[in-house]
């Protein structure tokens, strides 16, 4: 069984390399591992440090990109080099983001349950002293900070949540349950259904795409399933920041491209009449994502930072 890990970098060497320190102690049995790492026209010396890793019993592959094609474009560079060296499956994961050592036995034993199976993820830990509300929990608590069990979408509102998020675990999220989409973060796919439904859509650069295309493998027939046996741990938004320019920009437009591709009328009403609101007392950001949106200003759009 053919298994290639996918990862993402982009001005973070030592988030990647703790990245594949992980997955290099996962249990590989019965699986032939290949890691293929995407530099996305980092500017910080990373590429060329990564070429100097060598890896033993797994094949590895450096890829540069040569500019920024945000998650989206940089994923599928990684994703195509996969696809046509003969895997099976495609783990994509963060940079920022450590697995367990039986992720893989895990996801392996699930799609064998689960024949139909789009895509799984895993729980997701807030990494210690990456919680939203750190003074909230007891040093025994961090590390068992839930980030993600599973996904839902708010189609009224038009959000994806993180089910779960902030709650101690306790053992309430250790059922295997479809949900309605995998986060980016870490989503082991089946390949066979990327290949019918497409690869994430590089209009989001960054933000909803991993929504955008688990709602396209449900409509091609697949299911998603949240598998807890499968275990990760997040060192959340290292690479965009929680808050700010940023996620005003690209969350305020790709939520207007989401929307008016998959939502109800009633919906997209709703966020017609948010973006005008938006227009009048808006922050900067969220004024330039709307007006992308309305001239259909895609992929980095006007993010220029």
């Amino acid at each position: 069984m053919n298994v290639s890990s996918v990862i993402l970098n982009w001005k973070g060497f030592s988030d990647t390399k703790e990245c594949m320190k992980s997955i290099l102690l996962a249990n590989r049995s019965g699986i032939n591992l290949q890691i293929i790492v995407v530099d996305n026209g980092s500017d910080d010396g990373s590429y060329e440090r990564l070429k100097k890793i060598k890896l033993d019993g797994v094949s590895y592959e450096i890829i540069e990109t040569g500019k920024n094609l945000g998650y989206a474009g940089g994923n599928n560079v990684g994703i195509r080099h996969a696809i046509n060296h003969g895997a099976d499956f495609i783990l994509v994961v963060n940079n920022d983001v450590t697995v367990d050592m039986d992720i893989f036995s895990n996801f392996i034993k699930a799609s064998r349950r689960f024949g139909r199976f789009g895509a799984l993820s895993p729980k997701i830990y807030f990494a210690k002293g990456f919680e939203y509300h750190r003074d909230r929990y007891s040093d025994s608590q961090r590390g068992k900070v839930i980030w993600y069990a599973g996904g839902e979408i708010d189609w009224e509102n038009v959000y994806g949540l993180n089910i779960g998020a902030d709650e101690v675990d306790e053992g309430q999220y250790d059922k295997q349950t479809k949900i309605d989409f995998a986060t980016g973060a870490c989503v082991f796919f089946k390949t066979s259904a990327l290949r019918k439904i497409g690869l994430f859509d590089e209009k989001y650069f960054m933000y909803l795409e991993d929504v955008d295309i688990s709602v396209r493998l449900k409509r091609g027939g697949f299911e998603i399933f949240f598998v807890p046996d499968a275990v990760a741990w997040h060192k959340v938004a290292r690479s965009s920041g929680i808050g700010g320019d940023l996620n005003d920009y690209f969350i305020s437009r790709n939520r207007m491209l989401f929307g008016f591709k998959y939502a109800s009328i009633r919906a997209k009403l709703a966020l017609l009449r948010e973006s005008f609101r938006i227009l009048a007392s808006g922050r900067e950001w969220q004024k330039r994502g709307i007006v992308d949106f309305y001239l259909m200003k895609f992929g980095m759009g006007s993010w220029n930072r």
